[in-house]
């Protein structure tokens, strides 16, 4: 299957090329992606947030929490899905659940910077690790063979809350309290992995929301870059994701400010 998935990955990418009748409609993603692919100053700041994380880890330790935990997220916090996002532009297609699916399947994601080194770390001092995703439980198998090729730490199935029903994860994170864990970090990239008060909101709400929560960043919660795609990006769109390609092109122009030159 991965190498069905790539040579037609390498027959839509020799099409896009060579079409030049129609505007792409993802191309706007190119930006975004080459950064996480290319940008020294992308893994920069991944090492940053977990050198981070491991110093408010150990600083929380000292206090001896009983059964201490973290939650992290998956996908651009431990896992890079940016192939799948390059996919997207080659083959001049938009996301899709099966084309993720797909995606997913081969188990092929590397490791955003820094991740590994964090969890084994966690892992050795005792913490326990709950990875909470809004990746679809079915996709749980091969998302497990995917961070078992990466030796991670802490994989067995009561570790995963993957998601079931609605995309908000405040239940899933209660979930894990109500166990009696001491959640010490929340590590995500976007901020719906910290709370729900920045899910499906204006960017404006969601903007007045990191002001008014800044002695958290940093401190409990710990983000990871991701300019590709996320909740903010839904937001332009007033998440309407049933809009057409020229439309959400037209909404992300609108919410350019620029200044006037002429």
């Amino acid at each position: 299957m991965k190498i069905h998935f790539l040579l037609t990955l390498a027959y839509c990418s020799a099409a896009f090329f060579s079409a030049t009748a129609q505007t792409p409609t993802q191309e706007y993603l190119v930006g975004a992606t080459l950064y996480t692919q290319q940008a020294a100053e992308y893994r920069a700041l991944c090492y940053q947030a977990y050198n981070l994380a491991e110093l408010r880890l150990l600083e929380a330790l000292r206090s001896n929490p009983t059964r201490p935990a973290v939650i992290l997220d998956l996908d651009e916090t431990v896992l890079d899905n940016s192939a799948y996002t390059g996919w997207q532009i080659a083959a001049d297609q938009p996301y899709s659940p099966e084309t993720w699916a797909r995606w997913t399947e081969l188990a092929a994601a590397p490791l955003v910077p820094g991740a590994a080194r964090f969890l084994h770390l966690a892992d050795s001092l005792g913490v326990t690790l709950f990875y909470v995703s809004n990746r679809l439980s079915g996709e749980g198998p091969a998302t497990k063979r995917n961070m078992l090729a990466h030796n991670l730490p802490q994989l067995s199935p009561d570790h995963f809350l993957l998601k079931t029903g609605s995309s908000d994860k405040t239940e899933r994170r209660a979930a894990i309290t109500a166990q009696g864990y001491n959640v010490l970090l929340l590590i995500g990239d976007n901020l719906g992995d910290f709370d729900g008060l920045w899910d499906k909101q204006p960017n404006d709400t969601r903007n007045a929301a990191a002001d008014s929560l800044r002695a958290e960043f940093g401190k409990r919660f710990i983000v990871l870059p991701n300019a590709i795609y996320g909740t903010w990006e839904g937001a332009i769109y007033q998440f309407n994701w049933s809009a057409s390609p020229a439309e959400r092109d037209s909404l992300r122009k609108a919410a350019l400010k620029a200044v006037e030159l002429e």
